[in-house]
């Protein structure tokens, strides 16, 4: 029998975090082991954010619920529930949250997000 050309994510991996940001991944390098893209599933608390980074790919965001600003090489955006945005790898940017709802949103990283490729800036 051929190997089958589809897969079922029934369990995605949840990312341990310590910022009460939940992160299931359904497709990468933690999940699935596929390093070509990442797909994951993201819920960011009121008052959430991350350091600056400078990943070595390219990351869209998909806004289901609630906003989220980046800072993009000194640019801010924010997206509202329904909008989204291609960074491309290298760009310096910081993900926050600084509103008082939660924010749902998809990420779609190619290459997989690999913390070894994130670039986290100290803060």
């Amino acid at each position: 029998m051929s190997e089958k050309r589809y897969f079922r994510q029934q369990n995605p991996f949840i990312v341990p975090t310590t910022d009460g940001k939940l992160i299931e991944e359904h497709i990468g390098q933690a999940s699935t082991g596929t390093s070509q893209y990442s797909v994951a599933h993201m819920v960011a608390p009121p008052q959430w954010s991350e350091p600056h980074q400078r990943p070595e790919f390219d990351e869209v965001t998909i806004v289901v619920r609630g906003r989220k600003r980046f800072e993009i090489d000194g640019d801010v955006v924010e997206l509202s529930a329904g909008e989204s945005l291609l960074i491309k790898a290298g760009a310096r940017v910081r993900y926050s949250n600084p509103f008082d709802a939660e924010c749902e949103y998809w990420s779609i990283c190619v290459p997989a997000f690999s913390p070894a490729t994130v670039n986290r800036e100290e803060e």
